[in-house]
C-alpha cells in the first residue's frame, strides 16, 4: 500500500496531461504511480488532438496543471505559450508546459535530460560526437552537448536539408553517409531505428562503430535494451539508454507540475512500473 494513498478523485483533484501524435502508456504510468505512491491529489492522462490550438486553450481555460508535448506539437505551441525558459528557447521545441494560475510557461525536460546524463556520466569534452538523425530529438541531444562544451560534433543524416540545417544551426559538421569507424569516440542514436515495428532487430551503427567508440547512447525510450544498446554492454563500453532519459526528463516533468522532490529510487521506480505490461 502507499505511504500516503491518494485520495479518490474528487472536485479538487489536479489534472495533468500529454498531448502526442501517438500517445503512449509510458508517461501515464510514469506519473500516476507516483501521484499513488505520494498520495497526490494529482491524476494524468494522455491525449490526441487534431486541434493542437484548442487543446491548448484548454489548458489555460480549464486550469490544467501540466501539459507533457510530444511529437508533432513541440514547435508548434511556441506561439501559443507565455513564457520560454531557456531550455526549450535553445533548441526552439517545447515539451513541458506549467500551467501558472494561467499563465503558460514553456520548457524542454529533453535537453535538460541529456544534459544532466552528459555530465552525470562525467563524458570529456574532448570527446568527438556523431548524432545519428535530425528530429526535435536530434537538435536536443546537439543542443545538450554544445552547451557542455563538446567541439567535435558531427549530423549524420540522409536527409541533407534536414541535416545540414540542424549542423549549421549549432555549428558542427554533416555527413550524409557513415563515417569510418573510429572517427567518433560517443556514437548517438536519435532515429526510430532500434524501436518497435520493421526496424526494431536493426543496429542503427554498425558493430566496427560500436568497437571503435567509448560511449554508445541511445535516446530510443522504447525499448529499453535496444539493438545498440545491448551491443554496447556487450562491448564493454560506457551506455547511456533512452529509458534514462524518458525517466529524467519526466521526473523533471513530475516536480514541475507538484513541487515536490522525488528521489533517484522513486524515479527508478516509476520507470520501471510504466514499463511494464
Amino acid at each position: 500500500m502507499p505511504a500516503h494513498p491518494r485520495p479518490s478523485l474528487n472536485k479538487d483533484t489536479t489534472l495533468c496531461i500529454s498531448l502526442a501524435g501517438r500517445p503512449s502508456n509510458l508517461g501515464t504510468r510514469f506519473h500516476n504511480f507516483l501521484y499513488d505512491e505520494l498520495g497526490l491529489n494529482f491524476v494524468y492522462k494522455a491525449f490526441t488532438t487534431d486541434d493542437i490550438e484548442g487543446a491548448i486553450r484548454g489548458v489555460r481555460a480549464l486550469g490544467i496543471r501540466g501539459c507533457s508535448v510530444s511529437m508533432p506539437f513541440k514547435e508548434a505551441v511556441i506561439p501559443l505559450v507565455d513564457e520560454i525558459e531557456p531550455s526549450a528557447a535553445a533548441i526552439e521545441s517545447i515539451n513541458t508546459i506549467v500551467n501558472e494560475g494561467g499563465r503558460l510557461v514553456a520548457s524542454n525536460t529533453d535537453y535538460e535530460a541529456i544534459a544532466q546524463l552528459i555530465a552525470d556520466h562525467e563524458l570529456d569534452p574532448a570527446l568527438r560526437v556523431l548524432v545519428r538523425g535530425s528530429g526535435g530529438m536530434a537538435k536536443a541531444t546537439v543542443a545538450a552537448f554544445r552547451d557542455a562544451g563538446f567541439g567535435e560534433l558531427t549530423v549524420l543524416a540522409r536527409n541533407e536539408t534536414a541535416g545540414r540545417a540542424l549542423a549549421d544551426q549549432y555549428g558542427c559538421g554533416w555527413v550524409g553517409e557513415d563515417p569510418a569507424p573510429g572517427t567518433a569516440d560517443v556514437i548517438v542514436n536519435v532515429t526510430p531505428i532500434g524501436m518497435q515495428g520493421a526496424d526494431a532487430s536493426k543496429l542503427s551503427f554498425s558493430p566496427e562503430h560500436v568497437a571503435a567508440a567509448r560511449v554508445v547512447f541511445d535516446v530510443v525510450a522504447f525499448p529499453a535494451e535496444t539493438p545498440l544498446i545491448v551491443a554496447g554492454r556487450d562491448a564493454g563500453k560506457v551506455v547511456i539508454s533512452g529509458a534514462e532519459v524518458h525517466a529524467m526528463q519526466a521526473a523533471r516533468q513530475f516536480e514541475r507540475y507538484t513541487g515536490v522532490a522525488i528521489t533517484r529510487d522513486q524515479v527508478a521506480r516509476a520507470a520501471a512500473f510504466s514499463r511494464a505490461e
